[in-house]
């Protein structure tokens, strides 16, 4: 098959401009709530330090860090989703139109 035929398929530009805003949105999601984290440690640890509540040893911190985590499988979770959805119906079709 031809490159440029593919590269010129409209189901192959959809499929390509689709995955490509989804990545980097989830990217910049990611990344903007780890930075913050971060930035929050370095400039004001006192907000993260703070314990859930009186008698525990469990900070808001701690909290937050399991949360981003959390965060990172479920934008997996949802991005497998789609793949596994949307874009195996793009990538059929692209399939299709090719033959």
């Amino acid at each position: 098959m031809d490159l440029q035929a593919i590269q010129n398929n409209p189901a192959f530009r959809q499929l390509a401009s689709e995955r490509a805003r989804l990545g980097v949105g989830m990217s910049v999601v990611m990344a903007a709530t780890y930075f913050a984290y971060i930035l929050t440690i370095a400039f004001r640890p006192d907000l993260l330090g703070h314990p859930l509540w009186n008698g525990t040893i469990i900070t808001w911190g701690v909290l937050i860090g399991v949360g981003l985590i959390a965060l990172g499988f479920l934008l997996t979770a949802l991005y497998v989703r789609r793949a596994n959805s949307r874009f195996d119906r793009l990538n059929q079709l692209l399939r299709e139109n090719l033959r």
